[in-house]
């Protein structure tokens, strides 16, 4: 890979010498401007407004505009002798974990490369020094005029360099969220959290550029004079009337893409919902617990019926003494009459 920047490290007094290389690549497909009546191709040229002519690469520099108009001319040798330590130098300022770095300060990735065999030595130190504290170090270099804030962080055996945004380039969120009072249910996030369960993780590498796929099509198509492909019918828009119903019909969509194969299929569990219900017992503890019960009662039942026949008993036995007691009583009575006589 092609380096665009030579420079060094600076790791307190320790000097890494390396190469600042691009660590990402566009695939995105460019169109040239054409002459809609012949496909002649639209070209600028560069033309110089006092002499009213046009100008090679060779001719142009650079120049700062006064705000009366009036150009200074900045070249490269005086760009060389700007008071800046980080002119040709990355230097490391601190060491901080890497969840301190918003991601909204993230802007275009490098490689780090060591600059020959004598930089190997420090390189690794320094890599596996950020490997064992898990943290990233911040940095401040110069790059194509101006000073820029870095982020170097180890990706697997090399060094990588985020560039970051300074903290007051990126914008407060102020206007953007609603300002309207809105009240989520708990059935709505726990419909959202099925969609989020369901919907799962993804391997980014499995993700590719579908539309530049599809522009390719429609290329090849009109370069070998062939049909152009369909496009698909677009999906039909408008409001949500009903957030519930959309969520449970994502989540159905989402558990119907996700289903595979009898034999090796993904689980399909039900939605959980809140209840406000009281739960109800179960297992082995509700059982015995119902059996205890089951049995206290039938207990209670044999009492209660024990008791009521000991009653009855009791009640026959009455009867029966106090008839004994009635027919004796006129016999004693007539026993007595004879005697009196």
């Amino acid at each position: 890979m092609r380096s665009i920047w030579n420079g060094a490290i600076s790791f307190g007094l320790v000097s890494i010498p390396i190469k600042l290389v691009n660590a990402t690549e566009s695939h995105s497909i460019s169109f040239r401007q054409i002459h809609t009546e012949d496909n002649g191709r639209i070209r600028y040229r560069k033309v110089c407004e006092v002499e009213d002519r046009e100008v090679g690469q060779a001719e142009i520099g650079k120049g700062y505009e006064d705000a009366d108009g009036t150009i200074i001319p900045i070249t490269d040798e005086d760009l060389s002798h700007l008071p800046l330590p980080t002119a040709r130098t990355i230097e490391i300022v601190a060491f901080v974990p890497a969840d301190r770095i918003d991601p909204l300060q993230m802007d275009a990735a490098y490689y780090l490369a060591a600059g020959g065999a004598p930089a190997a030595k420090p390189y690794t130190l320094l890599r596996e020094a950020l490997k064992r504290s898990n943290k990233v170090a911040i940095a401040k270099y110069a790059l194509r005029g101006r000073e820029r804030l870095g982020m170097l962080r180890v990706v697997g055996e090399a060094i990588a360099m985020h560039g970051l945004l300074w903290p007051d380039e990126v914008r407060a969120p102020e206007g953007v969220a609603p300002d309207v009072d809105v009240t989520i249910r708990d059935q709505e996030l726990d419909l959202a959290d099925a969609l989020m369960d369901t919907l799962g993780e993804v391997d980014l590498a499995d993700l590719h550029d579908e539309y530049r796929e599809a522009l390719e099509e429609v290329i090849a198509a009109k370069a070998s004079g062939g049909v152009l492909p369909e496009a698909p019918e677009p999906a039909a828009g408008g409001k949500v009337l009903d957030l519930m119903a959309a969520l449970e019909s994502s989540v159905r969509a989402a558990r119907e893409s996700r289903a595979e194969p009898a034999g090796g299929g993904a689980e399909v569990r039900p939605l959980p919902r809140r209840q406000t219900a009281p739960k109800q017992t179960g297992g082995k503890k509700s059982t015995s617990t119902a059996k205890k019960t089951a049995a206290k009662k039938t207990a209670s039942a044999r009492k209660s019926t024990s008791k009521a026949t000991q009653g009855a008993k009791k009640t026959s036995a009455a009867k029966s003494t106090a008839k004994s007691t009635a027919k004796k009583a006129p016999a004693k009575k007539t026993a007595s009459r004879k005697r009196s006589a």
